[in-house]
């Protein structure tokens, strides 16, 4: 939805740039992806010759606000996952509350697969890309935020550890730089310390194999991170943020590694099931 707030006039710069942030937030609406800032940004410089400095960064930050003050930009395209309100749930009637559970039912769709799959990934910021990717497939997605803590860690321990029965897979997704590729070792190691044996801990992006195909604009490796030197030693001075990945790409790249662990066609037959039991209730209740 765009609303004009304030009355705002643009240079002819400032009016191609808010033109081209059109262009690619309804290519990613089109697929109901939701970008937050710093994806719209790397989209400028991957793309649109944007210079990667924090100077630009920070430029277009306020020409997007202003723009959506102006009314030129809608107020639902940008998202900010740091700051997500928690409200209470209500409803207008009792048959809406009928009609909302019905909508959300789902049956245990992973529970006779063959491996217990989760999702993680480093950054806040992407939740709202890998969300609907997690409930498509019915596992659970973890942001970390960075290193984890060591209470998150043993309530992983513990998801991974009620399925013990299947085969251990984390998907992790996470910057190429000094902590961003220790982080797979960290996870592995720590859910070893919790009992979690035999787990296999996927680097799902970013790869230097995908920095070498897709060409995200590089950072400079961060110098005060105590893993620099080895990264460098390895990698050279460049870093990459994965969220400088074009967010198709990246869900192309998670749904690849999800099926790799998903039995198709009994994954099917429990949607099947749920979809007849729904089906079910609504004929007893009338519905």
């Amino acid at each position: 939805m765009k609303q004009e707030y304030v009355e705002k006039r643009f240079n002819r710069k400032s009016n191609r740039m808010i033109e081209t942030a059109e262009q690619i937030i309804q290519k990613y609406q089109s697929i109901d992806l939701r970008l937050t800032l710093r994806q719209l940004y790397y989209q400028f410089v991957a793309h649109h010759g944007l210079p990667n400095t924090e100077k630009s960064y920070k430029n277009l930050g306020r020409l997007i606000s202003d723009a959506r003050l102006a009314g030129r930009i809608d107020w639902n395209a940008i998202e900010d996952r740091g700051r997500v309100p928690d409200s209470p749930p209500d409803w207008d009637s009792a048959e809406e509350v009928v009609e909302a559970a019905l909508h959300q039912f789902r049956l245990p769709r992973r529970a006779d697969q063959d491996a217990y799959v989760e999702l993680w990934v480093e950054k806040q910021a992407l939740a709202g890309v890998l969300e609907p990717v997690a409930r498509r497939h019915h596992i659970t997605l973890m942001v970390n935020k960075g290193y984890s803590s060591q209470s998150a860690m043993y309530e992983s321990a513990q998801r991974y550890l009620r399925h013990k029965d299947k085969t251990p897979v984390l998907l992790y997704l996470g910057d190429h730089d000094p902590s961003g590729e220790d982080m797979v070792r960290d996870i592995g190691a720590r859910l070893r310390t919790f009992r979690v044996d035999f787990i296999e801990v996927t680097k799902v992006a970013l790869t230097m194999a995908q920095v070498k195909q897709h060409n995200p604009p590089p950072n400079p490796a961060k110098l005060s991170d105590s893993r620099a030197s080895k990264y460098i030693r390895k990698h050279g001075a460049s870093s990459w943020e994965v969220d400088a990945l074009d967010p198709e790409t990246l869900v192309a790249l998670i749904e690849k590694e999800i099926l790799a662990h998903t039995q198709v066609r009994r994954f099917l037959n429990v949607i099947k099931e749920e979809k007849l039991q729904v089906a079910n209730v609504r004929k007893a209740l009338g519905l």
